[in-house]
């Protein structure tokens, strides 16, 4: 993960692989992230592998942020992240802007 400050929000970006293998490192890491900004956005751009782990842990950041009145953000979400996320019907539950480019082929807008 790579992070940095800008306009007052905290971003972080998730790179590579957001998995089973790796869904214990990156739930504690954005679980303490969470707990040190007031205002935090998770970058998901660079995301290459997504699946029901990664999802699971969107969902519980969501709900954590909700329970200690933080504001957290999913942006730029990766084709991998966009499919998953429409495929289990999950755009709305996590109730971020998604933005599809029109350049992508055979996506739903």
């Amino acid at each position: 993960m790579h992070s940095r400050e800008e306009a007052g929000r905290y971003i972080s970006a998730v790179q590579g692989e957001f998995n089973i293998y790796h869904a214990n490192q990156l739930k504690d890491e954005l679980l303490d992230l969470l707990g040190q900004h007031q205002q935090l956005d998770i970058d998901l751009a660079n995301v290459q592998d997504f699946d029901s782990s990664g999802v699971q842990i969107l969902l519980m950041l969501k709900r954590e942020a909700q329970r200690r009145n933080k504001q957290l953000t999913f942006v730029q979400h990766s084709h991998s992240v966009r499919e998953v996320l429409d495929l289990l019907n999950l755009v709305a539950e996590l109730g971020d802007p998604l933005v599809i480019p029109l350049d992508s082929p055979g996506e739903r807008p």
